[in-house]
């Protein structure tokens, strides 16, 4: 194909991935209260996996088609642009204030995510003769992921008078009509089969895009893909900014980043180990630090600027242009 036409099925894989999540979700959080289950918990479960829906349809592609690659740059890359450029773009909307709950708990389980997806990356420095994420690993980042989720929930169960998660999850409107089950149970199903089709044409068209270009499909992945399959969370983000709500823009953005390298990461490997492709070192410290400077600008004044977003924008668009030359 040209390279337009990869272009263009890169475009409209990227489509139907934003448009499967949506269905998704909706079809996910109506069936979810059908069931009784409650509202609060749908809130920390349908919706956080929502967002990151795009990511785990990519990259479950990818692994069953061997593009490991792509699905390690899709995730990390991910990752880089939501505290990079999402957030960072939330807080030149407006400053946003952050909570000490934020601080204390949000932050610190993303950074110890991003350490061990750090770790297990480095099998070099074990003497491993691949550096890969393998099955074991994959079922690992999983069981981080149960320990996560099952702390979350309880937490913010037992403190939900008090605890401002618990505020923005309420406030947090999933805008889903009361559809019958068997509705519900068809949105759950097209979303999953759009999902299906988006990550299927995602992956091709960065595939081709990245054979035209004679670049890296790590590359295309961390950029290109990342970005596109991030549209849910920067979308989510620039509306809580825009609105004033602090918690449910940063939330966002480190939920997602936890639920990609603990779920999706997790899922991709048990598939199909993925390898850490050449510069893929400098991408797990890329995002680590990154971490480490939204942790740091929440301690110091407890609130993120518009300097501050434009610093990060800055690294950001720094480090992408680095990776790229």
């Amino acid at each position: 194909m040209s390279l337009l036409a990869d272009a263009l099925l890169l475009a409209f894989g990227i489509g139907l991935l934003i448009a499967g999540g949506e269905s998704m979700v909706r079809g996910a959080a109506a069936l979810a209260r059908q069931l009784g289950v409650p509202p609060l918990v749908v809130g920390l479960t349908v919706v956080a996996f929502g967002t990151s829906a795009p990511e785990l349809a990519v990259n479950v592609t990818a692994a069953i088609r061997g593009d490991g690659a792509i699905a390690f740059g899709n995730l990390i890359g991910s990752n880089l642009a939501n505290v990079g450029l999402i957030l960072a773009g939330a807080a030149l909307v407006r400053k946003l204030t952050v909570h000490s709950t934020v601080i204390t708990r949000e932050i610190p389980m993303m950074l110890v995510a991003s350490a061990a997806a750090l770790i297990m990356g480095f099998d070099a420095l074990r003497m491993e003769p691949v550096s890969q994420y393998d099955r074991a690993e994959g079922l690992l980042l999983l069981l981080f992921f149960g320990i996560f989720l099952y702390y979350t929930i309880a937490e913010t169960v037992r403190k939900r008078a008090t605890d401002s998660f618990v505020q923005q999850v309420r406030g947090h409107k999933v805008g889903v009509r009361m559809e019958s089950l068997g509705a519900s149970v068809g949105l759950v199903a097209l979303g999953i089969v759009v999902l299906a089709l988006g990550g299927h044409f995602t992956v091709v068209g960065a595939v081709g895009l990245a054979e035209m270009l004679g670049a890296p499909k790590s590359l295309i992945g961390l950029t290109v893909v990342a970005i596109g399959t991030s549209l849910p969370e920067l979308s989510a983000s620039m509306l809580a900014a825009r609105k004033g709500e602090a918690d449910l823009a940063v939330g966002n953005v480190i939920g997602s980043n936890i639920f990609n390298l603990l779920f999706v990461f997790g899922v991709t490997s048990v598939i199909q180990p993925v390898p850490v492709p050449t510069r893929g070192y400098a991408d797990l410290v890329a995002m680590f630090v990154f971490g480490v400077a939204l942790l740091v600008l929440s301690l110091g004044r407890k609130r993120i600027t518009r300097l501050d977003g434009a610093a990060l924008i800055f690294a950001y668009l720094a480090y992408i242009a680095w990776r790229a030359l």
